[in-house]
């Protein structure tokens, strides 16, 4: 069974293109694209979320997440401001990566995030 992976990004570029990416590294991909649709779809292993999200931002996103799960979070966002990255790692997130990445970077740090969540 692979590992699967929730994307939650309004930008259907970025979702595909992160889709294709993963998949082809072995993972099972879905997209969401905005803040409440997110959860109810799908059961991953991992969520790679961005903060700037219609209906609902990826900071209340994390909230509910956490409310719920302990499931690793990783912040993929355009917000880079030291603010932003504390306040996500506060709220929950377990990584947090400023767009652009390199993908073999992000790769690296969801099997890290994936290797410490499974070592508990």
């Amino acid at each position: 069974m692979s590992t699967k992976i929730l994307v939650v990004d309004d930008d259907l570029n970025i979702c595909e293109m992160l889709r294709l990416y993963f998949e082809n590294e072995g993972y099972e991909v879905k997209c969401a694209a905005d803040g409440v649709t997110f959860f109810k779809m799908y059961e991953p292993d991992l969520v790679l979320l961005d903060i700037m999200l219609p209906k609902k931002d990826g900071f209340q996103v994390c909230r509910e997440i956490r409310e719920i799960s302990s499931k690793p979070v990783i912040m993929v966002t355009a917000k880079g401001e030291v603010f932003d990255k504390v306040l996500g790692l506060e709220l929950g997130a377990d990584d947090f990566v400023v767009k652009p990445y390199d993908m073999k970077e992000l790769s690296a740090r969801i099997k890290a995030v994936l290797r410490r969540y499974s070592a508990h």
